[in-house]
């Protein structure tokens, strides 16, 4: 059986061990660099993993490339006032991931759009950069489409801010169910308050 173009496109991107591969992303991230950080594109630099998450090539979808400064959490030295193993600066890991902050980023330069969904496209030694699928929910072709229509339902605005794209959904622990996932639904902060 023969594979499809998506099939090949995801190889090389799953095994980037080809050398005109290393030197085409090089190039890339030579020139993203130079840009805005949050920068709107033309087409999805990995197509096989945009159409997987709902990207369609139609008026209402559109692409934007978010650059992000990698790392864990920064924080000041602290000075004086606590024993020096309590400072707290480094290894300390944030509650969201660098991928969910760079879609409510980018949802917040497109007011009117929504965030359907996210992939990774490269990193520096600075920076990681993730394309973000953003859809219009007021545009006829968005209405008219069956598997994009639901985004237009008022219940899905500010998806991307309230934690409800995939990268929300996984830094909220709704991956889990059953034991050892109790105190996870509606979310954390309701089931605290559901006790008192």
């Amino acid at each position: 059986m023969s594979k499809s173009m998506y099939k090949y496109i995801g190889k090389q991107w799953n095994d980037p061990k080809n050398e005109d591969f290393k030197a085409n992303q090089k190039e890339r991230m030579v020139r993203w660099r130079r840009e805005n950080s949050i920068q709107k594109v033309d087409h999805p630099t990995r197509l096989d993993r945009a159409r997987a998450l709902g990207y369609k090539a139609k008026q209402g979808v559109v692409i934007a490339r978010t650059r992000i400064r990698r790392g864990s959490l920064k924080k000041h030295r602290i000075r004086a006032g606590r024993k020096p193993k309590r400072k707290g600066i480094k290894k300390i890991t944030m509650a969201k991931s660098l991928k969910r902050m760079a879609e409510e980023r980018t949802s917040k330069k497109f007011p009117n759009m929504e965030v359907l969904n996210s992939y990774f496209v490269g990193a520096d030694g600075r920076h990681k950069y993730f394309e973000i699928i953003l859809v219009d929910p007021h545009h006829p072709s968005v209405k008219a489409d069956k598997d994009l229509n639901w985004i237009s339902t008022g219940k899905h605005k500010n998806r991307a801010l309230r934690g409800l794209t995939s990268a929300g959904k996984k830094g909220r622990g709704l991956r889990h169910k059953g034991i050892g996932a109790e105190k996870l639904r509606p979310s954390l902060r309701a089931h605290d308050k559901k006790g008192k």
